[in-house]
């Protein structure tokens, strides 16, 4: 993970946090605020499937989507240049939603080797 990382970086992606099992980048984000296009890269070992809970749960909730989308405008507005304070502000949002799609979704992306 730590060689796809390094390879990434030098393709221009910044890296925004690392853990043993976790490495996220992104390219885009710019001392004046955001590029045309920004991208996200997670990387993750097999079975840390968090994200695809997390983003199915979305799909299938628009709901729940649209609330994400305004808690996600708010932030920006305030925290456009602090994008370690604009992470942390959703962090309880995402965590609430992707446990109960873990929940719902039981296994779903789980290894049946």
């Amino acid at each position: 993970m730590k060689r796809i990382a390094e390879k990434m970086e030098s393709l221009g992606y910044i890296p925004m946090s690392e853990m043993t099992s976790r490495i996220s980048l992104n390219k885009g984000y710019t001392i004046n605020g955001f590029a045309e296009k920004v991208f996200h890269v997670h990387l993750r070992y097999v079975s840390d499937n968090d994200e695809l809970y997390f983003r199915d749960y979305l799909n299938e909730h628009p709901d729940i989507a649209k609330e994400y989308q305004e808690l996600k405008l708010n932030l920006w507005e305030k925290y456009e240049h602090d994008r370690n304070t604009y992470t942390e502000k959703k962090s309880n949002f995402i965590k609430i939603n992707t446990d109960l799609a873990k929940k719902l979704y039981f296994n779903r992306y789980e290894r049946q080797d």
